[in-house]
């Protein structure tokens, strides 16, 4: 094994395990709350309340938000790796977009474990600052679509989109992994476009966006799957 093959096996080992973390990371966010009951709805007194009841379950969730993310770009740099065989150019631009998207995510994400929970113990104890916390925790809601916390979440899945679209093209292959993983991100990209400008027009509501943006994300499911089987392929192919 040479050491441009050992480097392309290592790249695919990298891609496979990520793709296995973003699957896990998935069934155990169905387990954890990323917020009160009542998303959105819920009224502040009732957030702040729930938050110091439930801290440690929603700092679970989004340390396991943390790891899922993180672990979708690890797939995302190795799709990028593989396009760079027929398309360097392509594949440097997306896996920039994608380093920009870890830290389009990575600051809410880091918020939610580091910032939210204490802000909800200051309001609650009535602590110095706690005026301040609790203007500061409504402006960090994590459901509200327009709040400042959820503006980083959809500039990274925008990113995604944007990454979407450079490697669709390029990635497409005879492989029927790499048909679905291709087609999939097309579409995911394309739409992902299309809902932006309907909603700038005014076409989506803000309460609707959560259904219609997080629905378009779904066909990255299809993108792990597909890339989890394709990596293990090379893999074995390799070895």
């Amino acid at each position: 094994m040479n050491s441009a093959i050992s480097l392309d096996y290592q790249i695919n080992r990298a891609g496979c395990w990520s793709a296995v973390i973003a699957l896990a990371t998935t069934v155990i966010a169905m387990l954890l709350p990323l917020d009160a009951p009542d998303g959105y709805l819920a009224e502040h007194a009732d957030r702040v309340v729930w938050l110091n009841e439930n801290g440690g379950a929603f700092i679970a969730a989004w340390v396991n938000q943390i790891v899922a993310m993180l672990s979708l770009s690890g797939v995302f740099f190795a799709i990028a790796w593989r396009v760079a065989a027929n398309n360097t150019l392509r594949a440097i631009l997306a896996a920039m977009v994608v380093l920009m998207s870890v830290v389009a995510f990575i600051i809410p994400k880091f918020i939610a474990v580091w910032t939210i929970p204490m802000l909800a113990d200051t309001i609650t104890a009535g602590a110095v600052g706690a005026e301040m916390a609790d203007a500061l925790l409504l402006l960090l809601n994590v459901s509200i679509p327009f709040s400042l916390y959820t503006s980083f979440d959809y500039l990274g899945f925008w990113l995604y989109s944007v990454f979407a679209l450079l490697v669709a093209a390029p990635l497409f292959g005879q492989a029927i992994t790499l048909k679905i993983s291709s087609i999939s991100l097309g579409l995911f990209g394309f739409i992902y476009q299309i809902l932006m400008v309907a909603l700038w027009m005014g076409a989506i509501s803000p309460q609707e966006i959560e259904v219609y943006f997080l629905g378009a994300s779904l066909l990255l499911f299809f993108v792990i799957v597909a890339m989890l089987v394709n990596f293990k392929k090379a893999m074995s192919s390799e070895s």
